[in-house]
């Protein structure tokens, strides 16, 4: 370590993290229980420089060091108690990096160093190897960025159409960006990477993690990756492996560019975050940072043996956001990625971990009240993935005002229902209609639905319709990672075939789950590549495998199905009746005559109770009144829409269905029929009355007109 080269002035304890100004850098760092705080600051060319941060304002540790600016690496050296039994871990000999830095330089080495302890880990003897040299460090980072022309698209809930993108894996095989562009931020932002999403006609990207995150030392030693990225290390930095920008500042600003590029063409970017664990993992993970700053304050511990953290994530540890300190630094980060990043939307990752409090998970938790009342966060969109892995860790539907969830119980039902489970049509219903039994008790409508039939975790859906059976080999664990409860159906070989019949039930099964999530209530989302035709072969949970086998085949692409979901996705679009702000409610009123939507036989004639109750009964018409929808437009014009006839067939073997006649419609024509593979277009016309036949696994789409 050099001697002493730079002067230290008390500066500030606002606001935290390191903020560069034209004479310098203030710095400020969180813990309640540190006793002392040094900042290490490395030169370009020289080695360490450690200072001692000298205030301490509400267990802010601030410091402001003149002639620093951006591109200086630092990070922090934390004294205080450590005695992990009592949940105290703070070690100077662990270069600790900024929970708050803007970006982050280095690679992490697994080496025993970065453990804060010596032996066992319940002696409570601290290490005393010094962690520098394998840990990543904080960047100071030029805040500054050319935003002008940027707006965000603020697109409506129910114009919404979501499509969840891996960023390396989107275009790191696509022919047409170029190939030092390829698997990067600039790739995504590239025109011909933009020109398929907006051709799909989504209107957002769901990125998987893009927050710095670190692969697990179990799934270093076998060679491997943490792909997906959900082990985060840094909540305001981008991870910079996506990045074709060597620098951290490019790294900063490619991120942004991103953003703003996808702006521009009218895409919304909503970012999974990781903020109910980390990656120091469990009791013998690494200490890199909130350890080393402040273990009882950043995360939940054990009541009878604080060596170990609550895991209610499967990962290790928890964030304790019960603390303020804790819940203040994710609130300035999710902030942060709105303001400073100009991001559109979040989807939490395991969000019932959020809203816990002492005593399990509650709705006015203090982390969702933060959020519903900062006016920033309140008016982004906001999406939960709605379970975590501890008690009554599954909250599907009870989330307030105003977020949305992922709801698996619309995955599962339409898995189950087109691979010809009984006693699924009332529940298939139920989604069809928006999950109003679901979302509706905390106030909230149809768009609180957040539907899907895959998504990063699980069977992509060309592999949903062809294994019965996940295939997970090249993860290197067995098989025994990843769901065995798939709902998946392989239509009768498993895998890889020549057999036409098989290939054809299989194409028209895609087309089935598709149609059924672009047509029913609720907010869809995509898997990007399934409108591709992707495989993983069989993979379920390809989180460790980076390459061909994860990353999008666009030479391998299939023409035909990419063109019917461009179709259905702008047929949704263009029509309202699929996509209502409120719930259905059946008849209007007294009104014999008038219905918003309606349940038939396939008969034609009103579902009755003693319908819904036949088991195995897997066919029915539904009724969707375009000329009933409960909106006005911007300027309090009535909205109104065609009516639609959807028929769906779930059964192995063909149906005949006489097509609803009277109130309902005197003539209909077919828009989509998913056995003939073409996207939505007018066709020919059926008199109201007229009997169709329906193949196994079969699903029309029809128009009310007007008789000739």
């Amino acid at each position: 370590m050099t001697s002493l080269t730079h002067e230290i002035w008390p500066g500030s304890p606002l606001p935290a993290g390191a903020r560069p100004t034209a004479d310098g850098t203030n710095f400020s760092l969180w813990s309640r229980v540190a006793e002392r705080v040094e900042l290490c600051l490395f030169p370009e060319g020289g080695d360490e420089i450690r200072l001692d941060l000298p205030a301490n304002t509400d267990h802010r540790w601030h410091g402001f060091v003149p002639g620093v600016g951006p591109g200086m690496r630092y990070g922090y050296r934390v004294h205080g108690p450590y005695s992990p039994g009592i949940g105290h871990r703070c070690n100077p000999n662990k270069l600790l990096l900024d929970p708050y830095a803007r970006a982050i330089d280095g690679a992490f080495t697994w080496d025993p160093a970065v453990r804060d302890f010596d032996g066992d880990y319940r002696a409570d003897v601290p290490s005393h190897a010094d962690s520098a040299q394998f840990v990543p460090r904080g960047v100071v980072v030029d805040p500054s960025f050319d935003w002008a022309g940027d707006t965000h698209p603020r697109t409506p809930w129910d114009d919404t159409v979501i499509v969840e993108v891996h960023v390396k894996g989107f275009t790191k095989q696509h022919p047409d960006v170029p190939t030092e562009l390829r698997g990067t931020y600039a790739g995504l932002a590239h025109d011909a990477a933009i020109a398929h999403l907006t051709a799909l006609g989504v209107t957002a990207v769901e990125l998987l993690p893009v927050q710095a995150f670190l692969t697990e030392p179990t799934v270093a030693a076998r060679g491997q990756v943490n792909y997906w990225g959900y082990n985060p290390i840094a909540w305001f930095a981008p991870h910079s492996a996506y990045a074709h920008a060597r620098d951290p500042q490019g790294v900063v600003d490619e991120f942004k560019g991103m953003v703003k590029h996808l702006h521009a063409a009218g895409i919304e970017v909503i970012l999974d975050v990781v903020y109910n664990h980390t990656a120091e993992l469990g009791a013998i993970g690494p200490t890199v940072s909130l350890r080393g700053i402040d273990n009882e304050a950043y995360y939940r511990l054990a009541r009878d043996d604080r060596h170990h953290n609550v895991n209610y994530t499967g990962c290790g540890n928890t964030v304790d956001l019960r603390v303020p300190g804790t819940l203040a630094l994710v609130m300035d980060s999710l902030r942060y990625l709105v303001t400073d990043c100009h991001v559109d939307g979040f989807r939490f990752d395991l969000a019932t971990s959020l809203g816990r409090t002492d005593h399990g998970f509650a709705a006015d938790a203090a982390f969702l009240a933060a959020m519903h009342q900062d006016p920033v966060m309140s008016a982004v969109k906001l999406i939960a993935e709605p379970w975590d892995l501890g008690l009554d860790g599954y909250q599907l539907g009870r989330f307030p005002p105003p977020w949305a969830e992922w709801n698996d119980r619309f995955r599962d039902t339409a898995r189950d229902y087109w691979r010809g489970i009984d006693e699924t049509l009332p529940e298939v219903a139920a989604r069809l209609a928006g999950s109003e039994d679901v979302f509706a008790h905390t106030g909230r409508g149809p768009l609180s639905s957040i539907n899907l039939v895959t998504a990063h975790d699980g069977f992509t859906l060309r592999d949903l319709v062809s294994y019965d059976d996940k295939h997970n080999e090249p993860n290197g664990e067995d098989s025994r990672d990843g769901h065995d409860d798939n709902r998946s159906w392989n239509c009768g070989v498993e895998g890889p075939t020549d057999d036409a019949a098989v290939l054809a039930l299989r194409a028209r099964q895609q087309r089935n789950l598709l149609a059924t999530l672009l047509l029913s209530q609720g907010v869809p989302m995509l898997l990007a590549g399934d409108e591709l035709g992707r495989t993983q072969l069989g993979n379920n949970n390809a989180y460790c495998i980076d390459s061909e086998l994860t990353w999008l085949d666009w030479d391998g692409k299939d023409e035909g199905l990419l063109t019917y979901v461009q179709g259905l996705i702008a047929y949704r679009r263009a029509h309202p009746v699929f996509r209502r702000r409120h719930w259905l409610v059946g008849r209007l009123g007294h009104d014999e005559r008038a219905y918003d939507t309606a349940w038939l036989t396939r008969a034609g004639q009103e579902m009755s109770e003693a319908d819904w109750q036949v088991g195995t009964s897997k066919s029915m018409q539904v009724f969707l009144n375009g000329q009933a929808i409960k909106r006005r437009g911007d300027r309090g014009e009535p909205v109104a829409d065609s009516s639609y006839l959807l028929l769906l067939n779930a059964n192995t073997d063909e149906r005949r269905f006489v097509l609803a006649g009277g109130v309902f419609g005197n003539a209909w024509q077919l828009v989509l029929d998913t056995a003939d593979g073409l996207p939505p277009a007018d066709r020919e016309v059926v008199p109201a009355g007229v009997e169709v036949t329906l193949t196994h696994h079969h699903l029309m789409l029809l128009r009310r007109v007007e008789a000739h």
